[in-house]
């Protein structure tokens, strides 16, 4: 008697264990619909590569599918994950290693929802939870440059190094089911057209927030517009502080007019300062060979969100130093190493030499890019085809991990900066996970 009514209790609970592992299965697996379903292209009218050319240039995806040397999109690069390493994917139309064998629908799921043809999930370092604003006509029109536009390349992808179990995907469903967007960008009707553009690229195609955001336990972008207050308040990735792009007074935009921003975005430069970090490959490959009228759109858009005084601190104000102290460390080296670029004022010579005086780098509390910048240098900015001329250079020769620490306190600490100090581990640090910048800077000649 006890036997048959464990036997059908335990039926009872099988019974939905079956049908919530069948639901799961269904939902991991399944196919995002596409508007392309029905839609078969082999051939393209010219105009449409070119427009798909300038949505690959905005939607900058030679930084990541791109390595100095290589063909371009042909992959390759590692990115370091906390789970370990993933390398960017061959998106040539190579129809062994690349994507030539994908339909316009197929790309579409991949681009817009990180599913890949027969259900593979991709890894959310794909920005797919930007690339998901995308219009219709935008999506179209990258499918046309990538399958007519770009040589095929030969070029076998690399396995990632997340070991099993962590390397499975079908959870990333459950993530984007928690955390990914599943709607195109719509119009705010409140805005004009200006600021709408501008909402649509850096929203989307732009994927500003992939670095500018801050992340969640889940590694989620913790907003995705400007209806959540972290959206681009400036974030740590990869070794450097990606600032804040809202309207906060020391470590955003708040003292940069709309002017300033385009210039910024189209030359690399401008009063405030220079392109450097991972910013660099943004611009050399990506902003600057955007239309005036995008850049502008852009910069009305970014100076509409507000910052956060209670975040960002007191606005900081010029201090002028009497003296350098001799018995300083950090100001004798700034003396020796430093000033004759950036100033003994710390004004530097805009807009060649950037400022140390009020800059993000030495007001943010996250001292990351101080310190890279100073151990590693930059990367050769090359704007309108022309190298610059005036390059940070690497002290990790030089200078010890104490003496870059002084120095970097002197500086977070002078002219009114109030960054605070920086400790000798945090370089040491940085030192054992970074390498000097490359004085050969990737720049995709795409046609």
């Amino acid at each position: 008697m006890n036997n048959r009514r464990f036997a059908r209790t335990a039926g009872w609970l099988v019974l939905p264990c079956v049908v919530a592992a069948g639901l799961l299965a269904w939902y991991v697996t399944r196919q995002p619909a596409s508007p392309f379903e029905q839609q078969q292209a082999t051939s393209f009218e010219p105009t449409l590569v070119s427009r798909g050319e300038y949505v690959a240039r905005v939607s900058d995806c030679v930084a990541c599918h791109s390595l100095a040397g290589k063909q371009p999109f042909a992959g390759g690069l590692e990115m370091a994950t906390p789970l370990g390493a993933i390398h960017a994917t061959n998106i040539t139309p190579d129809r062994e290693h690349g994507i030539g064998a994908y339909s316009l629908a197929d790309f579409d799921r991949a681009v817009r929802h990180g599913v890949a043809p027969g259900g593979r999930r991709l890894y959310p370092a794909m920005p797919y939870p930007s690339y998901v604003k995308l219009s219709d006509d935008d999506v179209k029109a990258l499918y046309a440059f990538f399958m007519q536009g770009v040589q095929p390349a030969n070029q076998a992808n690399i396995p990632s190094d997340i070991p099993w179990p962590l390397n499975m995907r079908w959870p990333i469903a459950l993530w984007n089911g928690v955390f990914a967007p599943t709607a195109t960008y719509a119009a705010k009707p409140g805005q004009d057209a200006l600021w709408n553009r501008g909402a649509y690229i850096v929203q989307g195609p732009g994927h500003c927030g992939s670095c500018h955001t801050p992340r969640g336990l889940a590694f989620n972008e913790k907003a995705l517009d400007e209806s959540g207050a972290p959206f681009l308040a400036g974030a740590l990735l990869d070794g450097w502080y990606a600032p804040s792009l809202r309207q906060d007074h020391n470590t955003g935009l708040g003292r940069w007019s709309e002017a300033q921003i385009v210039q910024f975005l189209k030359t690399g430069r401008n009063a405030h300062a220079v392109v450097y970090g991972s910013m660099t490959e943004a611009f050399n490959n990506s902003t600057q060979f955007m239309q005036d009228d995008d850049l502008a759109a852009i910069a009305r858009y970014l100076k509409s969100l507000p910052g956060d005084p209670q975040r960002d601190g007191s606005p900081w104000q010029y201090q002028a130093v009497a003296n350098t102290p001799a018995q300083n460390p950090g100001a004798h080296t700034y003396a020796t190493r430093c000033a004759s670029c950036h100033g003994l004022d710390g004004k530097g010579q805009p807009e060649w030499m950037p400022p140390l005086a009020g800059a993000t780098s030495a007001l943010a509390k996250e001292d990351a890019s101080a310190i890279n910048i100073t151990l590693n240098g930059s990367q050769r900015v090359v704007a309108a085809g022309m190298p610059d001329a005036y390059r940070m250079p690497a002290f990790r020769e030089q200078l010890s991990d104490q003496e870059i620490a002084d120095v970097l306190s002197y500086v977070r600490g002078t002219w009114g900066n109030n960054g605070g100090a920086v400790d000798a581990k945090a370089v040491g640090k940085l030192r054992g996970h970074t390498d000097p910048a490359s004085s050969s800077p990737i720049i995709l000649h795409m046609r």
